[in-house]
């Protein structure tokens, strides 16, 4: 069922401004858009929520049934006792009576603080204060929110294969999704084999890179030469390209946009097929090039729930 949301945009980042927000949501609901990928990390679930309503409000043929929403556990949440009232929180603020995904964000918990939104806090000397919470701990509490009614399906992000392994193992219920950094420059093959054994459905963020996340001197994945012969080939942007070799791997893409013309291109991918020398193409740009490697945290690559501290 999940694989049927191609059609996904994620609201990380996309703006904290509510009339911005209420612009680029109903232009993506208006383009086809039904599946909304939010977390209570990215501080805009309550724009979210109000925009949706107001959507369903205007339109009397949108429904909720019509919708998929996934938000996302925070680290400073992850303790066993504190799951319950940050889900409550996204709930409320989403204005939703259940949620259709529920991931845990990032397998490295956060102390928490008296600042709900102090995902990533920090010690009086800089470093990253982190807790030791096992996250098999934490499923726990996400399987009783899928016994309760209040979420359809729960999954994982950020996180690595041992980790994946061990909870699904140990799940009662499994995980449904896994969402990771994905894209031609970090295909994920290895990751994307574990989850096909396991029938977990692999999701990539960042999926044509992240222009903004680019070091100095760097080319940007989407302005890569590789891209252009396929472009000229097939009559499609970089970022089409970059899509498309996504979802015939049968991943799914949640490219990020506020302008309603890149959001309508961003569909409209399914009209054509890589071959399979130009899939090996897009194979071959693979560079193990991750944009988002939570370095920057100081003591973060130290705690042992890390998940970039072995190849995948």
């Amino acid at each position: 069922m999940l694989l049927k949301f191609k059609k996904t945009v994620p609201v990380k980042n996309l703006t904290r401004n509510e009339n911005e927000l209420d612009t680029a949501v109903t232009a993506a609901i208006e383009t086809g858009y039904r599946h909304f990928d939010t977390a209570f990390a990215y501080t805009n679930e309550h724009f979210l929520g109000r925009t949706l309503k107001r959507a369903m409000e205007n339109d009397k043929r949108l429904t909720r049934k019509d919708l998929f929403i996934t938000t996302k556990l925070p680290p400073n949440g992850m303790d066993p006792k504190d799951v319950q009232y940050f889900f409550r929180k996204s709930l409320k603020d989403l204005q939703l009576d259940y949620i259709d995904l529920y991931l845990i964000h990032f397998p490295v918990a956060a102390r928490r603080s008296e600042d709900d939104y102090a995902i990533f806090p920090t010690k009086d000397n800089g470093e990253f204060d982190s807790r030791d919470i096992d996250p098999l701990d934490t499923w726990k509490v996400l399987e009783k929110l899928v016994d309760q009614g209040l979420v359809r399906s729960i999954g994982l992000s950020n996180f690595n294969s041992e980790q994946i392994r061990r909870i699904y193992d140990n799940a009662r219920i499994k995980p449904a999704v896994l969402q990771v950094e994905c894209h031609a420059y970090l295909p994920q093959f290895e990751l994307h084999e574990l989850c096909k054994e396991l029938k977990i459905a692999l999701t990539a963020y960042s999926p044509i890179g992240a222009p903004g996340q680019q070091r100095d001197k760097e080319l940007a994945l989407i302005s890569d030469p590789t891209l252009t012969p396929l472009c000229q080939k097939y009559g499609k942007s970089p970022a089409q390209i970059l899509l498309r070799y996504l979802t015939i791997r049968d991943i799914i893409v949640i490219p990020k946009s506020t302008n309603p013309k890149r959001l309508q291109e961003n569909i409209q991918i399914f009209d054509f097929s890589l071959s399979e020398e130009d899939m090996e193409v897009m194979n071959s740009m693979a560079k193990n090039r991750r944009y988002f490697s939570f370095t920057s945290y100081k003591g973060m690559p130290d705690h042992p729930q890390f998940p970039f501290r072995i190849p995948y």
